[in-house]
């Protein structure tokens, strides 16, 4: 416990914060199903179907952007303060999404709730590494996982019911009291020992570091929809996200307190969970981002069924996740990792062969062998990266972890909503000229659907259905590809545990 007591252990009461930790893990893990489950009911209302993605994209991107951020200032300055101010930006955003009378009011406001939600995640998980030694980890990890599994069953019946019977804007202002209790916890019970030193904080490395992940997102997001391949728009910001990236990587050698020490990824087994971690990101925000759509628009299912096939990832996830903490003892790491790898697989052939006629529990069966294996792998690489570093790079080791991940939801939500429109719009061009993507629209919203012609419901239907199994077949490319990577693992990995 000699590390975790240069901290202030003596003074901080850890089951408290803990709880406090978890309630601000649960305040982001809920708002991702709550949301999910929203969406259908969210485009019907607001209209503009072909800025669905962009809804996930503004947040992630300003999470991805932001986690490396606020990793680094923690290791400068402490946890508290630093996750404070991203809870209270979170609540923020979280409020004016509430508001938005326009998907692309909502899209602005959920650039705010990003903002504050890239400290949430990465630095409650960091705090946990600080007060708990490494043999307690996988245990607390457990733990941690299981507010996935009880946001899992309340965020899908809450937003269910709520977009159901009240209105959709509930399901952000949800988070509120949430968050002011995490804050409050925080404050009474976690003392911090930070040593008060002057700092070079790297505002040239985290403004270059926007302007890639900006760049990248816009390319992927808006390539071959509003903007043809090869156009000098495309053109130019591809030029300029890799005139950033070089530039970044040059600036991060030679800044005195780097946003992104590479020194961490020196480590193998560092490097490989950080690049699997890209790739299942990917794989994340593509069941959970659409799987709802599937389950409403083509399967006819209410909010609160959609909501429920998501509840079984994240049931999948906490029960592997408290699994995994006991195999890395057991079998090791990289055997813990390729398992976890297996299951990703089977999730996504689930949904490749998914069909109107599967029903609900076909879907829910994919969410949960896909969760499991998240559960396994993401518990396998975060414990082995808390117990490689030590508290002063243990925030920016952390961060860069969930960056990856965050990055992967990022590209994942922009090509993935890219494929999904055009596939749809080319399927629409060629059987029905007269309607487009947006007339998915209607799908959504059981009177609208009802009031359409068979013949149109059934275009409509059949081009969503092709166009989500071209986004499934992706899904599991990369599910393949995550488990190619994890062989690269050491066999003699340096876990610690």
């Amino acid at each position: 416990m000699g590390e975790a007591n240069s901290i202030g252990i003596k003074q901080t009461k850890r089951p408290l914060v803990l709880a406090s930790v978890m309630l601000a893990m649960f305040m982001g893990a809920i708002e991702a199903t709550i949301v999910s489950t929203a969406m259908p009911a969210i485009v019907a209302d607001l209209g503009g179907f072909t800025l669905f993605s962009w809804v996930f994209s503004a947040y992630l991107l300003m999470n991805s952007v932001t986690v490396l951020i606020y990793g680094k200032l923690s290791d400068l300055f402490g946890r508290k303060p630093v996750l404070t101010v991203g809870i209270i930006f979170f609540l923020i955003g979280s409020i004016l999404c509430g508001f938005a009378t326009s998907m692309k009011m909502l899209i602005i406001f959920r650039l705010i709730q990003g903002f504050g939600a890239g400290a949430v995640t990465p630095i409650a998980t960091t705090i946990v590494g600080d007060i708990y030694t490494a043999e307690e980890r996988a245990k607390i990890q457990g733990y941690l996982s299981s507010v996935w599994g009880i946001s899992a069953i309340t965020g899908p019946a809450v937003g269910g019911l709520v977009v159901q019977y009240a209105s959709w804007k509930y399901v952000f202002w949800i988070n509120v009291p949430i968050g002011l209790l995490a804050l409050a916890g925080l404050w009474l019970f976690l003392h911090e020992d930070v040593k008060k030193k002057k700092h070079k904080i790297d505002y040239p490395g985290a403004f270059l570091l926007t302007i890639t992940i900006s760049s990248f997102m816009f390319v992927l997001v808006e390539g071959g929809r509003n903007w043809p391949w090869g156009s000098w728009q495309l053109n130019a910001l591809i030029a300029l996200a890799i005139v950033a990236l070089v530039a970044f990587v040059i600036q991060e050698g030679r800044a005195a307190e780097p946003m992104m020490p590479f020194s961490i990824w020196k480590e193998r087994a560092i490097f490989i969970a950080n690049i699997t971690s890209l790739t299942t990101g990917i794989m994340l925000i593509g069941i959970s981002s659409f799987l709802p759509t599937f389950v409403q628009g083509v399967m006819e299912q209410t909010p609160i069924i959609a909501g429920f096939t998501l509840t079984a990832m994240s049931i999948g996830w906490p029960i592997a996740s408290t699994l995994s903490g006991r195999m890395l003892v057991t079998i090791g790491y990289r055997k813990t990792s390729i398992i976890g790898g297996v299951f990703l697989i089977f999730g996504s052939l689930v949904f490749v062969t998914m069909q109107a006629s599967s029903g609900p529990l076909w879907a829910a069966a994919g969410s949960f062998l896909v969760g499991v294996g998240m559960g396994l792998t993401s518990t396998a690489f975060i414990v082995s990266i808390q117990s490689t570093v030590g508290w002063e790079q243990r925030g920016i080791a952390t961060a860069a972890n969930m960056f990856m991940r965050n990055l992967g939801n990022t590209i994942g939500a922009a090509l993935l909503g890219g494929i999904l429109n055009n596939r749809l719009n080319h399927y629409l061009a060629e059987k029905s000229p007269s309607l487009k993507a947006d007339d998915a629209n209607l799908l959504l919203k059981t009177d609208e659907r009802d009031n359409l012609l068979d013949s149109v419901r059934s275009v409509l239907q059949d081009g969503l259905t092709i166009s989500l199994h071209s986004v499934y077949y992706v899904v599991l490319t990369i599910a393949i590809v995550s488990m190619l990577l994890i062989f690269f693992i050491p066999k003699k990995d340096q876990s610690s545990i």
